[in-house]
């Protein structure tokens, strides 16, 4: 089982380094996201640069490959410590591909697909929120960096099993979030 569960903490990390952007984009022979925009391969950037139709392929991409690995999990049976690593190790591959020189997107779509698979009621939490700020501020990585915060709230009174999880998946992507927290705070 140990070889099984280590298997597939590596097609999680090989599966979360495949960009949804940089791959559709590619097929569709569209410009690379990479030199367009904030130049970040995410959803949020194909939106800007090529609209909503296309950032909705890329979303559901990201969601999926966020989901995947636990589903995989799950059906191996891997314990639900396990589950977690490999929810982490899928995020960090979106954000840290090694088929991209180790630049990835945020990592927000991957992590509502993980926790879909993983916990529904976290991923309803997270999208509700996401989508209350988002609508109310008309600001995609606020929706983010305040829905990573109030999941980890959520997760401590109602779903506490999951809470290192939820604390460590915030963390990240709230790192990766940080130029736009600093723009948030002094804007220019």
């Amino acid at each position: 089982m140990i070889i099984t569960t280590i298997l597939t903490i590596f097609f999680a990390y090989f599966l979360g380094s495949m960009s949804g952007a940089i791959l559709i984009c590619k097929i569709l022979n569209l410009t690379d996201p990479r030199n367009q925009g904030s130049q970040n391969p995410g959803a949020t950037n194909i939106f800007r640069i090529f609209g909503y139709k296309l950032a909705i392929y890329v979303t559901l991409f990201d969601m999926l490959k966020g989901a995947v690995p636990i589903w995989i999990g799950s059906y191996l049976e891997i314990t639900p410590l396990y589950l977690h690593i490999i929810t982490i190790v899928v995020c960090i591959g979106h954000m840290y591909p090694i088929f991209f020189q180790f630049k990835g997107g945020k990592g927000v779509a991957t992590e509502l697909g993980s926790l879909a698979a993983i916990n529904i009621h976290l991923f309803f939490v997270m999208i509700s929120s996401w989508i209350i700020i988002v609508l109310i501020f008309k600001h995609s990585a606020l929706g983010s960096i305040i829905s990573n915060l109030i999941v980890p709230t959520y997760a401590w009174y109602i779903q506490y099993s999951h809470i290192l999880l939820i604390i460590i998946l915030s963390l990240l992507i709230l790192i990766r979030h940080i130029n736009n927290i600093k723009q948030l705070w002094n804007p220019q």
